[in-house]
């Protein structure tokens, strides 16, 4: 009996391990097609649904088809996730980095208030559109299944979903598969 328990405790122990890594730097997984890898989606590249408008932090519409044309990294974030706080000064400096040449980041909050958006924003420097994601699950559904987050989507210039990095990725990584779909 005292030999089961230690099996189902070590099982346990490796699943909880197993679970973690997605949010251990550069072990999170990314789905990006090797095409992209070469500047460009995979020929089979589903297209992104772009018809959303949501109101960012500060109660603006923000339509994501106004950014066709461009490479998007749509990422699914939250005030109280760790991983996602590690990943946005990286999104910010990529952001500062990549903008005029046709790169926009947006930050989907799954499920916070506005109220904790802007000192969040602030703290953060976050220079690039915070939508208010709480009641929009209809957008986590288009880009998902998410199975938790970080999750962040790279839709290509033709608006194709490109890749998916799911739980924390590297500054590198995202600057990597950005100069790939520019």
């Amino acid at each position: 009996m005292t030999t089961r328990k230690w099996m189902l405790a070590a099982l346990a122990a490796l699943g909880l391990g197993l679970a973690a890594l997605p949010f251990v730097p550069g072990v999170g997984r990314s789905d990006l097609p090797g095409a992209a890898a070469a500047g460009k989606c995979a020929a089979d590249a589903k297209p992104a649904k772009m018809d959303f408008v949501l109101k960012d932090m500060d109660g603006n519409d923000v339509r994501f088809a106004d950014y066709a044309g461009n490479v998007v990294l749509l990422n699914f974030w939250a005030t109280w996730c760790g991983p996602c706080k590690y990943e946005i000064p990286a999104f910010v400096e990529l952001q500062d980095k990549y903008r005029e040449q046709g790169v926009v980041f947006l930050g989907f909050s799954v499920d916070d208030p506005v109220e904790k958006l802007k000192p969040f924003a602030e703290q953060y420097k976050m220079n690039y559109p915070v939508l208010v994601g709480l009641g929009h699950d209809d957008v986590q559904d288009a880009f998902g299944p998410l199975w938790g987050i970080p999750v962040t989507i790279m839709i290509g210039r033709d608006g194709k979903i490109c890749g998916r990095h799911m739980g924390i990725g590297t500054k590198e990584q995202f600057e990597k598969e950005i100069q790939a779909l520019l």
